[in-house]
C-alpha cells in the first residue's frame, strides 16, 4: 500500500517532454527531430527550456536537431522568436509546464518534479523553483476521502 508500482520513474526520465502552446504535454519515448514536431504547428517553433534565461532572447532549436530524452521543450508562437523573456512571461511558462506535468496522467504523483528557472533579482542571480501543486488537505484515520484538499502553489527563490 502506498507504493507506486504502476509507473516507472526511469522511463519517465528517458522521454522527450514537449509543452505545447495550448498547455498540453507531449512525451516521446523515441528519438524525434524538431522538424517533425513543428510540421504539425507551422506557426510555432520549439525551444529548449535549458536555453531560456530571464531577460534573454528566446531562440529556436534547429529543425534538424534531435530532441533529447529527459529534456523539457516548449512550443511557442513564432512572434516570440528572438523576443526577450520578462519575469511575467517566464513565470507563465513555468506555471504552464508545472500544470502540464502535474496533469500528465500520473495518478500516483511520482512524476511531480520541481522546475528550476534562473532569475536576476536586483542584480543578484538566483534560482526560482516552481514545484508541482501540493495538497494542503490530509486524509483522516487513514481512510479514503472523496473530498480533495486545497491546491496551493509551492514557489520559492533560492539565492546562489
Amino acid at each position: 500500500m502506498g507504493n507506486c508500482s504502476s509507473c516507472d520513474a526511469d522511463a519517465a526520465a528517458n522521454t522527450v517532454k514537449l509543452i505545447l502552446h495550448d498547455g498540453r504535454l507531449l512525451e516521446f519515448s523515441y528519438p524525434v527531430r524538431a522538424s517533425y514536431v513543428v510540421q504539425k504547428s507551422p506557426a510555432c517553433f520549439i525551444c529548449n527550456s535549458d536555453d531560456m534565461d530571464f531577460n534573454d532572447v528566446v531562440s529556436a532549436v534547429n529543425d534538424n536537431e534531435e530532441l533529447q530524452p529527459g529534456q523539457l521543450y516548449f512550443e511557442l508562437p513564432l512572434k516570440r522568436l528572438l523576443h526577450r523573456l520578462d519575469a511575467g512571461e517566464m513565470a507563465a511558462l513555468a506555471v504552464k509546464a508545472s500544470a502540464a506535468l502535474a496533469n500528465s496522467g500520473d495518478k500516483c504523483g511520482c512524476r511531480q518534479k520541481n522546475l528550476v528557472f534562473p532569475v536576476d533579482v536586483g542584480g543578484v542571480r538566483s534560482t526560482r523553483i516552481v514545484g508541482a501543486a501540493s495538497r494542503s488537505g490530509k486524509r483522516k484515520n487513514g481512510g479514503s476521502s472523496s473530498r480533495r484538499g486545497k491546491i496551493a502553489p509551492n514557489l520559492t527563490v533560492i539565492p546562489e
